[in-house]
């Protein structure tokens, strides 16, 4: 795969460059001398956990123990190389290599590798995978560590991706199709036709520009094979290599398995040269205005590029806490500015970072972006979006928001150092694959928290407002407008969007602070009891019941230290909204997104600040209830706002108006891209047009009404009665109670029965085709669901899964491996208990539109096959082994529990069915899955959905 790293901007994509990058550059200008003394301070020093070796042939090894997840550990495989040193007769090729390490190696013939893994319990795609960037090629590989033969083969297989690739003539062709295929899923749009407008303004001057990973189609369509063994041969070597393992294993064996593995590679005798490359400044702006009938949002940007550093010393550390500090400040002010109704903008954004998202290593860029409702009101929001970035820079920050932020940071590393224990090891890899690709500094925990809290203690206002004062520059300017092709008379013209860019800093007054200074509750609650306690010891859980009748269970943990999870509900939700008058409650989530009393959202930020106990309510369409988390330390706090979303939700006009008008531009411009056409399409028959569950319109937004909104978000929550609260996480039954018996057991009730109704909406049953014609470009999208009324029970399900598992893996080695037809295909299944008891499958892909009916026939075959013969042994020892692992992970995660016993309580089952899930797993056979493919995978209820270009 090539990964994308672009930010999304607000809610376009400004695509410039749909890939992953971290390439290397050289300084070509000195920096003035007051910059140069910001820069000294001491080298951060290595931290001493991980162990940092080289073998003679120069691979690179970082180890580190990390005992979580138990009996787990990362292993990757970094190569400094990516599709910057491809030559003019290689483009595409280093990506096409990544692709080429999963169709056969020296020690693992064709797919072996992923066969293998797989019956281990390791997913391909999800758990096993690659990517590649402009000068990066990286392998990750999450393994088992308690088996002994399959942590060794880790190491082995990472040894073959390094040095033993085959690269066999048929299976290079045969994966042709496939990458062409991942060029269409990820392109064939708006985005990509526009990022190809904005390569030569982005990546001007630069080899960048004619580097992207995917390459070029008609070369990967042609190249001689010779041309990819020759850059693997070139640049798959140890020397610009480098082997991450983090883990619950033993350092010295695994450093062992490295020596023993790694160092049989060899470099070439003649070694090609890696090369730095340099992204050149530019003096003059550059300006880019792209239409395009697809595109839905009119944005503008604008980026000035900087030189920067590698993080190495604690200068540079504390210069990024102080960028961070900008950003969030600038960011708060942003958001309240959208929480007005007369707000300039559709959305705006101001941040500092990587130039696109880390494209050259020492070069960042602070980026000013916005929308706007129309490409007519496309200046006025570019100017303000900037003016706002300009008020900052002139003025300065208060030291209010300095406060704000400090306390949040503050709050944030004191969780990294209390969960220093608990951290996962895929955490420190990040940090690892940095050092070795560009050379950024490896602190510990400790010391990076010791350093954050001396900045914290001596940054100054005047030490942020001097830095904040860099962040525009008369050079290095970029400006991107993208909008729809209906807008292009409307745009501004270059000069007007250069105007904005010298006149928005003028007429500005200073920032000031609406911060409300007074507690979420004006006083406690009058606390209830705990009336009643039934201990479930088999699973660690005690279930309370509170005088208002509220029901409550509590799992204590400790697979975090700093980490309270809990939600709730209650039957009825959406589904009790007057059916004819039904818009109003179904967007009661407007009343969640205001605030709380007296605090609208900005306000309520900044009274919470270095708080970590955040909760909310929400209404769904059958349940409402509350959710939230928080350090032990600050429960008190989230509980509080449970309190506060039931008791005194917060109405606010101005928030309302600019989420309407939002909305409005949003649906008068979703039908120029085809997804969201077809999405709507999709939706609609799916529903059988139940006008409840039917996409919105224009005439549905004019009938929502705030004060009905409040009106039924009050009903919801007037009695609670009938909640049920689920607590996971570190804490203690004799510390929660009195928390609990304060905000939850002081909930009100009125001692009424409610359920929610079933609003009818139903799945056709049958045969359903439809075909949408829509798009412009050559990419089909297809979506096949095959449907039906069952049984609800554990039983059933876990057989239901194993089918789901087995046609996953038989669609992915038809339409890709086989038919070369597609890249990553979808299949997975849905269940759903209530309103009523239904599943899904659905296989979904995108390919070519002239292989569509081939493909279709194909995945279908796929089915009749599973149904005529059931689950093969092999697959379902795949099937097996990829649950129990899976489960072994889920059992020490908080968030599964809370998802785990919060079903059980909604679908009223026994809440320690997990239990006996390894006999029910133990009851999936070949014979079994055959009965049940019959059943489920018939094809009685069969809906086709398929997305074609617009004829």
């Amino acid at each position: 795969m090539y990964k994308n790293i672009i930010p999304i901007i607000g809610l376009a994509v400004l695509a410039a460059i749909n890939n992953p990058v971290s390439g290397q550059q050289k300084t070509t200008k000195h920096q003035p001398a007051a910059q140069q003394k910001a820069r000294t301070g001491k080298l951060i020093p290595n931290d001493p956990a991980v162990k940092i070796g080289r073998l003679p042939n120069g691979l690179t090894y970082y180890i580190r123990k990390n005992a979580e997840p138990k009996n787990r550990a990362e292993l990757y495989l970094a190569n400094r190389i990516g599709s910057l040193m491809e030559n003019d007769d290689q483009l595409g090729l280093a990506h096409f290599t990544e692709h080429m390490a999963f169709n056969g190696t020296k020690d693992f013939p064709k797919n072996e590798i992923i066969n293998y893994l797989q019956k281990a319990g390791v997913r391909f795609g999800a758990d096993l995978n690659a990517y590649t960037s402009f000068d990066q090629t990286v392998y990750q590989l999450p393994i088992p560590t308690d088996s002994t033969e399959l942590f060794h083969t880790g190491f082995k297989i990472l040894a073959n991706w390094a040095g033993k690739i085959s690269m066999n003539g048929d299976e290079i062709d045969r994966e042709r199709g496939v990458i062409i295929e991942e060029d269409r899923q990820s392109g064939k749009n708006s985005g990509e036709r526009i990022r190809k407008q904005l390569l030569p303004i982005m990546l001007k001057d630069s080899r960048y520009e004619n580097r992207l990973p995917i390459g070029k189609i008609e070369l990967l369509k042609n190249f001689t094979h010779d041309k990819i063994r020759n850059f693997y041969a070139d640049w798959y070597r140890p020397d610009l290599q480098a082997v991450i393992a983090v883990g619950d294993f033993d350092v010295n064996e695994v450093e062992k398995l490295i020596i023993a593995n790694f160092s049989g590679l060899k470099n070439p005798v003649k070694e090609k040269e890696r090369l730095n490359y340099d992204l050149p400044d530019n003096k003059a702006p550059l300006v880019k205005i792209i239409t395009d009938a697809e595109q839905q949002y009119n944005v503008a940007s604008v980026t000035w590029k900087q030189r920067g550093n590698i993080l190495k010393t604690t200068a540079d550390q504390r210069k990024n806490v102080i960028y961070s500090m900008v950003n969030s400040m600038l960011s708060a002010r942003y958001q309240e500015i959208l929480e007005k109704d007369n707000a300039p903008f559709l959305f705006a954004q101001g941040s500092f970072g990587g130039y696109q998202g880390g494209l050259v290593p020492k070069i960042n860029a602070f980026q000013t972006s916005a929308g706007a409702k129309s490409g007519k009101d496309l200046l006025h929001a570019f100017t303000a979006a900037i003016g706002e970035s300009e008020r900052a820079v002139k003025f300065g920050f208060l030291q209010s928001e300095l406060d704000v932020v400090k306390k949040n940071i503050e709050a944030g590393n004191e969780i990294l150092l209390k969960e220093k224990d608990k951290t996962s090891s895929a955490a420190f890899v990040g940090e690892y694959l940095s050092n070795f690709l560009t050379g950024s500094a490896i602190g510990s925990i400790e010391f990076n928290y010791a350093d954050t809290k001396e900045n914290l203690k001596t940054i100054t206002l005047a030490e942020v407002n001097a830095l904040a004062k860099t962040l525009i520059t008369k050079e290095n300017q970029i400006v991107i407008v993208t909008a729809p092709e209906k807008e292009k008379a409307n745009l501004p013209t270059t000069a007007q969007l250069l105007a904005a860019l010298d006149n928005a800093s003028k007429n500005l007054k200073p920032y000031v602070d609406n911060a409300v200074n007074k507690p979420l509750l004006a006083q406690k609650p009058i606390a209830g009891k705990v009336i009643a306690e039934k201990k479930f010891e088999d699973i660690g859980v005690t279930q309370w019941t509170l005088s208002n009748g509220i029901k409550v269970l509590l799992k204590p943990t400790d697979f975090k230290n700093d980490q309270i999870l809990f939600s709730s509900f209650s039957k009825g939700g959406t589904s009790l909204a007057d059916p004819n008058d039904y818009q109003s409650a179904d967007n009661v989530g407007i009343i969640t997104q205001s605030g709380l009393g007296d605090f609208n959202p900005s306000q309520l930020n900044r009274l919470l600040a270095g708080n970590t106990g955040s909760a909310g309510a929400y209404v769904g369409e059958l349940y409402q209830g509350f959710s939230g988390s928080a350090a032990p330390k600050d429960l008190e706090n989230a509980l509080q706002m449970v309190t506060a979303s039931a008791l005194n939700p917060r109405k606010d006009t101005e928030i309302f108006n600019k989420a309407i008008s939002d909305a409005k531009v949003s649906l008068e411009n979703k039908d120029a891209e085809p997804e969201s056409v077809f999405a709507d399409t999709v939706q609609a028959v799916l529903s059988s047009y139940n006008k409840r569950s039917m996409p919105y319109t224009l005439a549905d937004i004019d009938k929502i009404s705030l004060d009905k909104a409040l009106s039924f978000y009050k009903a919801r929550f007037a009695g609670l009665g009938e909640q049920s609260f689920v607590f996971v996480g570190n804490f203690d039954l004799n510390t929660i109670k009195p928390l609990i018996e304060t905000y939850i057991a002081s909930l009100p009730t009125l001692n009424k029965k409610t359920d929610y109704i079933d609003l009818g909406s139903r799945t056709p049953n049958g045969l359903v085709s439809k075909t949408v014609y829509k798009g412009l470009e050559e990419k089909a999208s297809v979506q096949l669901y095959i449907h039906g009324d069952y049984d609800y029970t554990t039983s059933n399900n876990v057989q239901l899964d194993a089918l789901s598992s087995a046609l996953e893996i038989k669609i992915l080695e038809r339409l890709r491996e086989k038919e070369s037809g597609v890249y990553s295909p979808g299949v997975s299944l849905s269940v759903n208990k209530y309103p009523r008891a239904h599943y899904y499958f659905t296989i979904s892909f995108s390919c070519a539109p002239a292989n569509v009916e081939k493909l279709i026939a194909a995945a279908l075959d796929e089915v009749k096959t599973i149904r005529t013969n059931g689950v093969t042994a092999q697959d379902l020892a795949k099937f097996k082994s990829e649950v129990q692992r899976q489960q072994e992970l889920n059992l020490r995660n908080n968030g599964y529990w809370l998802g785990y016993l919060t079903t059980r309580l909604k679908y009223e089952d026994e809440l320690n069915q997990l239990l006996t899930a390894k006999e029910r797993l133990n009851e999936v056979t070949t014979e079994s899955s055959k009965t049940n493919a019959q059943k489920y995978l018939k094809q009685d209820n069969y809906i086709r959905m398929v997305l074609m270009p617009q004829k």
